[in-house]
C-alpha cells in the first residue's frame, strides 16, 4: 500500500459560524471550493464523454466482427465475478456465525465529542416535520451537537416550509447558492467550512435514525484505532410492505447491510459506503479532499478514496430507517443513478491502474473491480445470459459450439456457485425481515435493474453529472416492520476490524 502524504487543510476550511447576512463574495469563494475540494487525480469532473463514446463505438464494431470472442470474454468475466462474489458471501455468512468479541467500551461519562450532522434537502417539504421530530429525538447533548439542514437557493418551497417549523438552537438551515452543478456532495462540501464538530455525520431527508445512534457512534470512535476514519451504520426501510417493489428492495438492503458488508469487511476489502448514516473524523475527511462534487454516488467514491489513503471503515450495529422506492419508475431512476455513479467511480480511480494497485494491494484491487463492476456489467449482459440459460434448458437460441469448452464449464460452475451463495444470503436476510415468502418475487424484480443499467450508460455518455432525484414523503403512515430477530453482530468491535486500505 502506498502512503499518501497528508494534504494541507485549505485556509478557507477553518471552522466558522454561518454569516448573519449573505455575503456573496464569501459564498462565491466557498462555492468554487466546493466544486474542486476533491483532488483532480480522484475526481470524475475531468472525465470526458468523447473517449467513452469512441470506446463504445470501437466495442460495437469489434462485437460485429468477432461476436464469439466477445461472448467468450463475457462468459469468462461473469464466471470470475460470480466466484469472487461467492467468496465474499461465504465470508459474510462465516463472519455472522462467529462474530468478533466486543471491544472495550469507555465509561458512559466520557466527554461527548462534538458532532456535526449534515442533512441535504431538495424538494423535501413533505418530509420536514417527520425529519425534525427524528432529529429532536436523538439522545445526545444538544450543546455537543449541531445540525445543518442544507437547502438549495433555487428550492423556495422547501425553504418556506422549513421557515414555518420551530427549530431548536442546535438545528439550523444553511442555504447553498444557485449553481449549474446541483448535487448532494457539492452541498456537503459547501457546508464543511461551517462545521465545528470533530465528527461529521450524514443523514438523508427521510431518515429515522435510532435515538441512541450518536452515542454509539461517539463510543465506537473513542475505542477504535486512529486509522478508522469512518463508521457506517445499517440502513433499512420502514415502508417495506408498501408494494412488491418495496418488499424486494427491503430484502436486497437487508442482504447487503446485514450480511454482505460483513463479508467485505472480514476480507479487508474497500467498502463502497451507503449515502447516509455515515460518520467521519473531520480532520481525515478534509485531508482526503471531502466529497467529489461531481460524482452522483459520492459515498461509493469516498469509501474507495479512504482505502487508498490508508484509512479504514467500520460497520456498526445501529439502524437508520429510510423510505424505499415503491414504484418501478422510481426504483429504476434511483438505481440508474447508483449504477452510473459506480461506473464514474470506477473510471475515475482506474485512470492510473498501477497506482490503484499500489494503493489497495492485490486483494483490495480485485475487490474494487468486483464491487464496482459486478452490478453494472452483470445487468448489462443479463439479456445475453437469459438466452444462454434458455439454451442450457433445451431452447437452442444461441450456438455455443465456437466457445471453448473450458470457458463454458467455468461459466456454468461460476454462475451455479454464485446463485447458490446469492440465495443463501437472500434467505437469511429475508427471514430476519419476515419477508421470506416474497423472495419468489425477486426474479421479476432484477430485470428492472437491466433497464436501469442501460439508462445509466446512456446518461454516462450524455448527462454524466445529472442527479436523478428520488422523491420522498408521500408514503402512508405504517409501522416499521423491524426484524424480530436481528442478525447477530458486534455493536462496536467491527470498527476495530474494518476494511483494510
Amino acid at each position: 500500500m502506498s502512503i499518501h502524504p497528508p494534504r494541507p487543510i485549505p485556509a478557507f476550511l477553518v471552522p466558522r459560524a454561518p454569516p448573519r447576512a449573505p455575503d456573496r463574495t464569501i459564498e462565491t469563494r466557498l462555492l468554487a471550493a466546493a466544486h474542486s475540494l476533491c483532488p483532480p487525480a480522484y475526481s470524475c469532473r475531468s472525465l470526458k464523454p468523447r473517449p467513452l463514446l469512441a470506446a463504445l463505438a470501437a466495442a460495437l464494431v469489434s462485437l460485429a466482427l468477432f461476436p464469439y470472442v466477445w461472448l467468450s470474454a463475457l462468459m469468462l468475466w461473469s464466471a470470475l465475478l460470480n466466484i469472487a462474489y461467492a467468496f465474499i458471501r461465504l465470508s459474510a455468512l462465516k463472519a455472522l456465525r462467529h462474530p468478533p468479541l466486543p471491544a472495550f467500551l469507555k465509561p458512559r461519562d466520557n466527554p461527548a465529542p462534538r458532532i456535526t450532522l449534515l442533512v441535504p434537502l431538495f424538494r423535501e417539504e413533505n418530509t420536514l416535520p417527520r425529519l425534525i421530530r427524528s432529529l429532536k429525538a436523538l439522545d445526545y447533548p444538544a450543546d455537543r451537537l449541531e445540525v445543518f439542514l442544507l437547502t438549495e437557493e433555487i428550492d423556495a418551497t422547501t425553504a418556506a416550509a422549513l421557515a414555518r417549523i420551530p427549530l431548536p438552537r442546535h438545528i439550523r438551515p444553511l442555504a447553498v447558492p444557485r449553481d449549474w452543478l446541483q448535487t448532494k456532495p457539492k452541498a456537503m462540501n459547501y457546508a464543511l467550512p461551517h462545521c465545528t464538530g470533530e465528527i461529521i455525520g450524514i443523514y438523508d431527508a427521510e431518515d429515522r435514525p435510532e435515538p441512541d445512534q450518536l452515542r454509539k457512534i461517539a463510543r465506537a470512535f473513542a475505542t477504535a484505532p486512529a486509522d478508522v476514519a469512518c463508521l457506517q451504520g445499517q440502513l433499512d426501510y420502514y415502508n417495506a410492505r408498501r408494494s412488491w417493489i418495496s418488499r424486494c428492495f427491503t430484502i436486497e438492503y437487508a442482504a447487503w447491510f446485514r450480511v454482505v458488508m460483513h463479508g467485505v469487511q472480514a476480507l479487508g476489502l474497500p467498502i463502497p459506503l451507503g449515502g447516509t448514516t455515515l460518520f467521519f473524523r473531520r480532520d481525515i475527511l478534509l485531508e482526503i479532499g471531502g466529497w467529489d462534487a461531481h460524482n452522483v454516488t459520492e459515498d461509493a467514491d469516498l469509501g474507495m478514496r479512504l482505502a487508498r489513503f490508508g484509512y479504514r471503515t467500520g460497520i456498526i450495529e445501529t439502524t437508520t430507517w429510510e423510505e424505499a422506492s415503491h414504484t418501478p419508475l422510481r426504483w429504476v431512476r434511483q438505481r440508474s443513478r447508483w449504477l452510473k455513479g459506480f461506473a464514474m467511480t470506477w473510471a475515475s480511480h482506474m485512470r492510473d491502474p498501477a497506482r490503484l494497485w499500489r494503493d489497495l494491494g492485490p486483494r483490495g484491487f480485485s475487490g474494487f473491480q468486483a464491487l464496482l463492476l459486478s452490478g453494472l456489467t452483470g445487468f448489462l449482459a443479463a439479456p445475453l445470459f437469459w438466452v444462454l440459460w434458455a439454451g442450457f434448458f433445451g431452447l437452442p437460441l444461441l450456438d455455443l459450439s465456437p466457445v471453448p469448452a473450458p470457458v463454458t464449464a467455468l461459466f456454468v460452475s461460476g454462475m451455479t456457485l454464485g446463485q447458490l451463495t446469492h440465495w443463501a444470503v437472500v434467505i437469511r436476510a429475508a427471514r430476519a425481515r419476515r419477508l421470506l415468502p416474497h423472495i419468489l418475487l425477486l426474479p421479476f424484480y432484477w430485470p428492472l435493474a437491466t433497464i436501469a443499467a442501460y439508462k445509466a450508460v446512456t446518461e454516462l455518455l450524455f448527462a454524466p453529472f445529472y442527479w436523478d432525484k428520488t422523491p420522498h414523503g408521500d408514503q402512508p403512515k405504517e409501522n416499521a416492520a423491524r426484524p424480530s430477530a436481528p442478525i447477530e453482530t458486534s455493536s462496536v468491535a467491527p470498527a476495530c476490524t474494518a476494511n483494510g486500505g
